[in-house]
Formats: structure tokens, C-alpha cells, sequence
């Protein structure tokens, strides 16, 4: 953070190919230009760092702590051992965990092999927060079977190598962080500090999405907003401000995580 002399680093996260066209791409750097959010060094693209995630993958699989699998989602859900559903669908029943059999015209994906325990962290604004990751969501996909690496071992990788130290990020991703914590460590790796900040929420209690009609920078600048209003607004929902407009840069000697409120803003239309 800035507001402790460090640097601010951009990423694209573009590993979804389906999702992440170069328009939208595009369509951040203009965004966080007009806004006066500016960053160091070069923008980091995760599309293009495939080499360096397979290299991690393959530490682990010489470790034993991957392992290639051929079940589809469709038979992880049919499988009667699957105890429960977690948060990305059902828990994996381990069916490829010893020695998975091919399949005709698949590929497979990768696994990493998650040890019983907790793994607990303290975030800088939730706390202690724990979490047993075997039995909350198993053994977890690291490399998808189409090849490109998951969100998870891609974050990992980027953090440690960029030399990482603190992590703000929104609490949609909480759930995350142990899973993250099993990998860093696997691969030797440090932990940074985590803060994860609450949501942005519409009035019907689901989160602020585009596809839910929610406005887009360019869609007040469209409306007549300048860069300062549209900052100062964002500083007021996030408990840094009264809400006047200000400059990004403005608001950097004052910020502190102990302002930064605790519980979602319900976000009115814009």
C-alpha cells in the first residue's frame, strides 16, 4: 500500500478465456486512468505466465502433493460418497486421489492433495478465521483439463514472485486464503498479509454486478460524473470520506485499514 510506502501492482486476471476479451482489458486501463489510479512497473498478465505455473505444478507433483484426474463435474456430483456441497459445488470424494483411471478423449485436470487440519490466519479486518479445507472443499483443482492453471495456484505463484506483502482484497475471497496458505506453503513460499473488505450490495442484498444492471465507470462517465465525484463517492462507501470529491491521490496520506468499514454498503442507484 502507498499509504505505508510500498508499491501498487496491477494484475489481469485473464486466465478465463471465455470471459476476458482484450476490450475489456482495454477497458481497465482506461478506467483506473481516469480515475487517477495509477500503478508501478509493468502490469502483470496472467494469460502469458503459463510456463511458470506448470513449473510450479510440476514441484508439486514430484512432492506427491498433485495428481492428475479424470472425473468430470457431472460425476463428482453423482458420486454417493460426495459428503456435502461446498462453495465451488460438491466436496471431491477423492476418486482419483490414489491412481485415477483415463478417459477416452479426456484430459485430465490436476489436484492438490489437501492434509487433514485446520488452517487458520488472522485477517487485518475479519480476524482470526479458520477453516478445515479437507472436509470444507477437498482435494481442489490447481490445473483445469483444458491446460491453463486455476485462480487459486496462479495467485500463489504471481504473489511470491512479485514479492507480495500485503493482499486487499474484497471478502468474497476469504473463503480462498487457507487454500492459498496450503499452496504457499507446499511450495515454500510466505504468506502476506491479508484484508479482505466487505461488498458492495445492492438494496435486494445481492452483491453490485454489472449484469445486474449496476452502473460502470465509464457508464457514470458517460452520465456526466467526473473522475473526483465518482473518487469521492467511492471513498464514502468504502469509510474513507464524506463523500465530496476528492483525488485518488488525495486520499492516500490519510488512508488506514482501521477506517475501512466492517460491514457491506448497501449501494443506492446511481
Amino acid at each position: 500500500m502507498r499509504a505505508l510506502g510500498g508499491a501498487f501492482l496491477l494484475r489481469i486476471e485473464d486466465l478465463d478465456r471465455d470471459r476476458c476479451k482484450p476490450q475489456f482489458t482495454e477497458g481497465i486501463y482506461e478506467d483506473l486512468k481516469w480515475l487517477g489510479l495509477d500503478w508501478d512497473g509493468e502490469v502483470l498478465v496472467q494469460s502469458a505466465r503459463a510456463s511458470l505455473y506448470d513449473e510450479q505444478l510440476a514441484k508439486l507433483e514430484k512432492a506427491g502433493l498433485a495428481y492428475r484426474c479424470w472425473c468430470s463435474r457431472a460425476e463428482v456430483a453423482r458420486a454417493a460418497s460426495a459428503p456435502h456441497v461446498g462453495e465451488e459445488g460438491p466436496i471431491y470424494p477423492g476418486t482419483c486421489r490414489n491412481g485415477g483411471v483415463p478417459k477416452e478423449g479426456r484430459e485430465p485436470a490436476w489436484r492438490f492433495r489437501v492434509a487433514s487440519g485446520n488452517v487458520s490466519f488472522t485477517d487485518s479486518l475479519r480476524g482470526t478465521v479458520t477453516q478445515d479445507v479437507e472436509h470444507e472443499v477437498g482435494d481442489f483443482v490447481i490445473r483445469r483439463a483444458d491446460g491453463v492453471a486455476s485462480y487459486q495456484l496462479a495467485v500463489v505463484v504471481d504473489d511470491a514472485l512479485c514479492g507480495v506483502t500485503h493482499v486487499l482484497r474484497g471478502d468474497d475471497l476469504l473463503s480462498s486464503t487457507p487454500r492459498q496458505m496450503l499452496l504457499q506453503r507446499a511450495l515454500g513460499f510466505s504468506t502476506p498479509e491479508y484484508a479482505h473488505v466487505p461488498l458492495l450490495m445492492q438494496s435486494d442484498g445481492k452483491r453490485l454486478a454489472k449484469r445486474d444492471g449496476a452502473s460502470t465507470v465509464a457508464g457514470l462517465r458517460a452520465l456526466g460524473w467526473s473522475a473526483e465525484r465518482v473518487v469521492g463517492q467511492l471513498a464514502a462507501w468504502s469509510g474513507l470520506g464524506d463523500g465530496g470529491p476528492c483525488t485518488a491521490r488525495e486520499l492516500i496520506n490519510g488512508f488506514s485499514l482501521s477506517r475501512v468499514r466492517r460491514e457491506p454498503t448497501v449501494v443506492a442507484d446511481a
